[in-house]
């Protein structure tokens, strides 16, 4: 039997059928078949947590993977690495067992429980966040529930305090605490809102959410740093590393990789190879393979040609040898016609001439309602600016680039632009189509050939193929693509105009690392202006050299430097914080305990005398109010009697001031 609560997945039965093939064991040593290991993966069977046998799965007589084996003990912190349309998602999902493959074994440890955070989350449009958030039943989950929205209903107090004696009967306030501290640093607040109303961004953060506070002992993970800010994004990084459970995550964040996880599996022409280290390990020893593999090849073309010489001179009557020989050389012809060297996409696109006046941003004010976007920013844009965009979600960088490009108008302010400037935007919605076209079609609509380099011109054909759509693809629908495939192409639809200031929004999003790399080593290299909003760390540190930064209610500073240096100014600017608090509290405390020394003397005396003194006022102040009562006395009486009044309580009041600051002198 299997419990599916959200993206909490229980496993209570010794045996489950997926399929027919999906099976459950407590303890069972598996021979893994298809995996070259850099080094083995571990088979304790105590450890094991999870392994696949021979997984196939393929759309449309294509094959995602293919007799795909695997295996995660427990405490492993391993990422999943892969070109875009291989088929990461889709295997995730089988894991997850929210899809059923053609073939082969999911087996996992009993009694685990697994949490799947998806890509693109599915949840109930008519929840509320709260109860997304506590899909899971257990005693201390609804305890946490009970508790807190009582406390944002502001709820009746007795049923307040039997909710509070019932957090404290379960030891829960710890566990509480954590909800807390999940929400307020994935930025999730008003929990009564519907889900219906939350934009995918904020959807996926409360999957996230969920999956967190579920704590499962298997955590599965697709892209969990998109739609987070930087300061998330850092917050979740430290959370993953200190959490004492087993994680397998697809992730493009390069220092994510480096950080997080403890083993690399890549998975590559349909094999797959594991790396037990970080990214820099990962990076180090797929080079070594990749030598070792031309190598290889190298030797087998050599043997093939040879071999299929003498398959052309060898006589028909074949013996029993030549047979063997036969056999042996179809499997050299299948190794030697291997392609370890895959068609990288390059990028030389020309780009248009710019010119001495660009872009000069002056002054420009914007708000929505009372809520400060931009205020009084000024720049003037050179060439060869690279500049990167930081700050926390819904602050404004994406106002201000369409501020920038003449989309949206100011409320003060203007944007004056050169004559020579062409943009080009990729945007974080990636492509709007109003039609589903094959993807020769979509890249016709632009252009049938397009200037590359200096004096090339490319087909739009042979253009694709620059971006690894090969001939055989390039009458796929863009509705079948991958996200990945999905973001390549619109990358492609955004530089075959010829721009010479780029602006990027979230680029970065669902690209494999290969395209990441290959879209850096060209920006690297691009002449114009270039403009970057990304979470993504690692790029920004590569391209960009200085910043603007939105530090909130509308003010966007310039800090020269990448964002590691950004963060180190950051960092040791709250130290320096910290210690001049730290310093100006023992400067505080000093001062009392010299207060305190002194008080024996001076203010001890004067504390006494103020008591007579103010004991002596007060009983002026009863007489005179007395005085006045009775009525008994002249006009002139009167006159004076008031004015005295009014002079004893206003030296009252001081005298039991001072003498109320000396009495919190002498306590302290």
């Amino acid at each position: 039997m299997i419990s599916f609560h959200g993206t909490f997945i229980s496993f209570q039965s010794p045996v489950i059928s997926f399929h027919g093939t999906f099976i459950l064991v407590e303890c069972t040593l598996i021979s893994f078949i298809s995996i070259i290991q850099y080094p083995p993966i571990s088979l304790l069977c105590p450890m094991n947590y999870l392994t696949t046998e021979n997984l196939t799965k393929s759309y449309a007589d294509e094959y995602l993977f293919k007799d795909l084996t695997l295996g995660i003990s427990k405490g492993q912190k391993v990422a999943l690495v892969a070109a875009n349309g291989t088929g990461k998602t889709t295997l995730m999902k089988i894991l997850a067992g929210k899809e059923v493959q053609d073939a082969g074994t999911v087996t996992f440890r009993k009694g685990i429980t697994i949490g799947f955070l998806e890509q693109e989350p599915n949840l109930n449009d008519n929840d509320t966040i709260w109860e997304t958030l506590f899909k899971a039943e257990n005693a201390m989950m609804t305890a946490v529930r009970e508790y807190e929205l009582l406390i944002e209903d502001h709820g009746n107090q007795d049923l307040l305090q039997k909710a509070m004696d019932k957090m404290d009967s379960l030891q829960a306030w710890d566990y509480e605490a954590r909800v807390k501290q999940i929400l307020g640093k994935l930025g999730i607040h008003h929990l009564s809102q519907k889900i219906k109303e939350l934009s995918g961004g904020q959807r996926k953060r409360v999957a996230m959410a969920r999956v967190l506070i579920e704590e499962p002992e298997l955590l599965i993970m697709d892209e969990p740093t998109n739609h987070l800010d930087l300061q998330m994004i850092e917050w979740l990084e430290d959370y993953l590393i200190d959490l004492n459970k087993t994680i397998l995550l697809v992730t493009h964040d390069r220092y994510f990789l480096e950080n997080v996880c403890n083993e690399i599996y890549e998975l590559d022409n349909g094999k797959l190879y594991t790396y037990k280290g970080n990214y820099s390990y990962f990076l180090e020893k797929k080079n070594d393979r990749e030598e070792r593999e031309n190598t290889e090849l190298g030797k087998s073309k050599n043997l093939y040609r040879k071999e299929l010489e003498w398959m052309r001179k060898m006589p028909r009557a074949r013996g029993t040898k030549a047979k063997s020989r036969v056999d042996a050389f179809y499997k050299v012809e299948e190794k030697a016609k291997q392609n370890f060297n895959e068609q990288q996409m390059t990028l030389a696109i020309k780009m248009s001439r710019l010119g001495s006046k660009i872009l000069e941003a002056r002054h420009l004010n914007m708000a929505y309602g009372d809520k400060k976007i931009i205020r009084k920013f000024t720049y003037v844009f050179k060439k060869g600016d690279r500049i990167g965009i930081v700050g926390p979600n819904g602050t404004g960088k994406t106002t201000l680039l369409r501020l920038l490009m003449g989309q949206i108008e100011p409320d003060t302010g203007n944007v004056e632009m050169g004559e020579t400037v062409v943009f080009g935007y990729y945007s974080q919605d990636g492509l709007q189509l109003k039609t589903d076209i094959r993807i020769i079609d979509y890249v016709k609509s632009f252009a049938d050939s397009i200037p590359y380099g200096n004096k090339e011109h490319l087909t739009a054909s042979q253009f694709l193929t620059y971006f690894q759509f090969p001939p055989a693809k390039q009458h796929t629908f863009i509705s079948k693509l991958s996200g990945g495939e999905r973001r390549r192409l619109h990358l492609l639809s955004v530089l075959i105009k010829n721009p010479n200031f780029l602006i990027l929004d979230e680029p970065t999003n669902d690209l494999d690392i290969l395209s990441l790399n290959t879209l850096e080593d060209f920006l690297s290299q691009f002449g114009g202006v270039l403009v970057i909003v990304s979470h993504d760390r690692y790029f920004m540190d590569k391209l960009v050299d200085h910043l603007f930064v939105f530090e909130g209610e509308g003010v966007i500073s310039d800090y020269p430097g990448n964002y590691s240096d950004y963060r180190t100014h950051v960092a040791m600017k709250e130290q320096k914080e910290k210690q001049e608090e730290k310093t100006k509290q023992i400067v505080i405390n000093q001062t009392k305990e010299t207060v305190k020394k002194k008080a024996g003397f001076k203010e001890k005396n004067e504390f006494n005398n103020l008591e007579k003194e103010i004991s002596e006022l007060e009983a002026k102040r009863d007489s005179l109010t007395a005085q006045l009562i009775e009525g008994k006395g002249s006009h002139t009486d009167f006159a004076n009697w008031s004015k005295e009044l009014d002079a004893s309580v206003k030296a009252l009041e001081t005298k039991t001031e001072r003498w109320m600051e000396l009495a919190e002198i002498l306590e302290s």
